[in-house]
């Protein structure tokens, strides 16, 4: 029988954790030490299915092909000043209220329990961190942990694709590893969508019409 998480789930399969991990360091900054690792990455992205190991091999194909320089600058410009593009996932529900620091515990709460210690400088809900933790930490409390964030990534990786960002394909790699919206998830999407961030005065454009979101389930798995 397959080991099962604390809310009942089978613990995620070895090529969920492997494209987590694939994902995680592809969302980080483009310099030599990530150029160094493209060719284990591809060579990991063989052993997953096509809907996570094709996006995946797009991205790494475009990292091969760019410029370090001029994918450091598109990375800054995407990730750094695109407020839609924002890779801290508590932004999206929270923005810059008090209750971003408490969903921020939440994280760190999750990371300390697993013996993880982040950085001074580093902020726990990142994406690149929280699929970092998924992939090599405790993958049942990683798992939780994006589906908690689910509209978030789903929100990410729209802006991501209207931007024609080539990092929308580390994030529908992501998704592929997830369950399909639920209702919930998909109604706090719409709503994030259409306002923005509890700080925000004046909504966010909607990231994409209603018909064009993802199909729902009706539960989560």
């Amino acid at each position: 029988m397959s080991p099962r998480s604390r809310r009942g789930e089978e613990a995620p399969e070895q090529w969920v954790r492997e494209a987590w991990q694939a994902a995680s360091l592809l969302l980080g900054y483009p310099d030599a030490e990530q150029r160094a690792r493209l060719p284990l990455l591809r060579a990991v992205t063989t052993r997953l299915p096509e809907p996570a190991a094709g996006p995946l091999e797009r991205l790494i194909s475009h990292l091969e092909a760019t410029p370090t320089g001029e994918a450091a600058a598109a990375y800054v410009d995407t990730f750094d000043h695109q407020r839609r593009c924002c890779p801290y996932l508590t932004y999206f529900s929270c923005g810059d209220t008090r209750k971003r620091g408490m969903a921020l515990l939440r994280f760190k709460q999750a990371y300390r329990s697993a013996g993880l210690i982040l950085a001074d400088d580093e902020l726990p809900d990142h994406l690149a961190v929280v699929l970092e933790f998924a992939a090599t930490g405790d993958a049942g409390a990683g798992r939780r942990l994006l589906l908690e964030h689910r509209a978030g990534v789903e929100l990410l990786r729209l802006a991501l694709e209207e931007r024609s960002s080539p990092y929308a394909d580390a994030l529908r790699a992501v998704c592929a590893t997830l369950p399909p919206l639920a209702a919930d998830d998909r109604d706090s999407m719409l709503r994030l969508a259409a306002e923005g961030p509890p700080t925000e005065e004046v909504g966010l454009q909607p990231f994409a019409p209603p018909e064009y979101m993802p199909e729902t389930t009706g539960a989560r798995r």
